[in-house]
């Protein structure tokens, strides 16, 4: 599985850059560095695990602390090394290897760390908690890290208009609202892993974090990809209040259980 998951991430590269650049994807974007600013320690070592093409590792890197990335695909890691050199910014390292192979990183290292991504596309539970285990093991006592699930609740939500297609089979239904749900690459863009927000707070508790919070990325504007294309089309300057107001709202507990990205903030 690791494997289709490279290919993809390697034939797509540039796709993830660009996607947060996008009127919807923006408040995921904002909402998730709202809260490594809020939880994040003021200065230290930072490693990226998924980093992709380095969106969050650059605005790291612009915060002063020492950053590096762990990303499988070779051509997103290209990227985010252009864009950072572009910067006249340096990473300490960029790893390009799989989320699985973390065992060379030194034992309480960081302090912080991001693991947005390994854990959309891990079937096994076991994997999970390998990951979830390494994360542990190289963050520093006291350490923050923002892990991040692919919510079923929020996807469910978000899939009236992203890909209904999928509901013609009405006991589809039923499954997202359970969760614990394995796609493969022919069901979805690759091979991914969604779930809901009690059995992900559950994995990552079972790993030994301590849970100081957990916040719902697109917050109270999930779903309304359309609605928020339009109003940035035709209403930019009231579309520029709600892309600063959603962050500031995606812990609430009305929001941050029915959105497509689950950001949990752990301390170890």
């Amino acid at each position: 599985m690791t494997e289709e998951v490279r290919k993809y991430y390697d034939d797509f590269a540039e796709n993830e850059w660009n996607r947060l650049n996008n009127s919807y994807s923006r408040v995921e974007y904002a909402s998730t560095l709202y809260l490594i600013e809020k939880y994040f320690p003021r200065t230290g070592n930072i490693i990226d695990i998924g980093s992709g093409p380095g969106r969050y590792s650059l605005e790291l890197l612009k915060r002063g602390y020492h950053v590096s990335l762990l990303d499988l695909s070779k051509n997103e890691l290209e990227i985010a090394k252009k864009k950072i050199e572009e910067s006249n910014l340096k990473a300490e390292h960029y790893y390009c290897k799989s989320a699985l192979e973390l065992d060379f990183l030194e034992d309480e290292f960081f302090d912080g760390v991001l693991v947005m991504g390994p854990l959309y596309h891990l079937h096994g539970a076991q994997e999970r908690e390998k990951v979830l285990k390494d994360t542990y093991r190289i963050l520093k006592k006291g350490g923050v890290a923002l892990i991040s699930y692919i919510n079923t609740w929020g996807a469910l939500k978000a899939s009236v208009s992203e890909f209904p297609e999928s509901f013609e089979d009405e006991a589809h239904f039923e499954r997202y609202i359970k969760g614990d749900l394995r796609f493969s690459s022919e069901e979805s863009f690759t091979a991914t892993f969604f779930t809901t927000p009690p059995l992900a707070l559950k994995e990552v508790e079972e790993s030994g974090f301590t849970i100081v919070s957990y916040a719902g990325a697109e917050s109270f504007l999930s779903g309304l990809n359309i609605q928020l294309q339009n109003l940035h089309k035709y209403m930019p300057h009231v579309y520029k209040n709600y892309l600063e107001a959603a962050p500031k709202y995606c812990e609430l507990p009305q929001y941050r259980d029915a959105t497509e990205h689950l950001h949990i903030i752990v301390q170890k």
